[in-house]
């Protein structure tokens, strides 16, 4: 049976790569996002580092599809730098996006999970459990996605499904417009996003009631893990 998955930042590496494997297995993806994705897929424009538009923008989703089955929060973006370096509304920015974009992504979404036995999938990163100098605001915002799918999977457990996936570096947009010193070097090996999106729908395709809980995936000589 075709589902419908909402996928925040879908326009773009990880979300774009995922919703376009959903449109592959025939399922509906719903992008949330600050840019239109490809064509042909449903989509509102939002910037998640409101909550209040993106919690007004899910329950618009929901309204126009519907109902979910599933969410996967894909959104995400970076300021690098030393703390004292970064604008302070550029850093409070990684926060909102990462974290309260996040939060206010599933806790909108709840209402319909519930009644669908829907699953969510967060995306943290292996920054989430592995700090690094000049990344302040990022690892703050993954840390925080990784406390917060752990609680939100103790809170849901036999209502909604919880997965928490840490990526390691991927093969997108991601890393450009940084200084070099802030990009991957010439030899990183990183993982395309299509592959990445294939463990999502791997877990989306688990039956209600069986969870993986957390999934990191990562080139096997990325850097970031462990």
């Amino acid at each position: 049976m075709s589902r419908t998955v909402l996928i925040t930042g879908g326009s773009s590496g990880l979300g774009a790569a995922l919703a376009q494997a959903c449109l592959t297995a025939g399922d509906r993806p719903f992008v949330l996002d600050l840019r239109p994705p490809a064509e042909g897929v449903d989509h509102l424009v939002v910037d998640l580092a409101h909550p209040e538009k993106t919690e007004h923008a899910v329950r618009e989703a929901i309204d126009l599809t519907g109902g979910l089955d599933a969410v996967v929060t894909c959104a995400g973006t970076d300021a690098c730098g030393r703390l004292e370096d970064v604008a302070t509304t550029d850093w409070n920015r990684v926060v909102e996006v990462n974290l309260i974009g996040t939060a206010a992504t599933v806790r909108a979404a709840l209402p319909s999970l519930r009644e669908r036995r829907g699953r969510v999938v967060t995306v943290a990163s292996t920054l989430g459990i592995k700090a690094l100098s000049d990344a302040t605001a990022y690892c703050a915002s993954k840390f925080g996605v990784v406390g917060f799918t752990r609680a939100l999977a103790a809170e849901l457990a036999g209502e909604v499904g919880v997965t928490l996936l840490e990526p390691g570096g991927m093969q997108t947009a991601f890393f450009d417009g940084r200084p070099d010193q802030y990009k991957p070097g010439p030899d990183a090996v990183l993982n395309p996003p299509s592959e990445v999106a294939r463990t999502i729908m791997f877990v989306l395709d688990l039956p209600f009631g069986h969870e993986i809980r957390e999934l990191v995936v990562t080139a096997s000589t990325e850097p970031s893990w462990p």
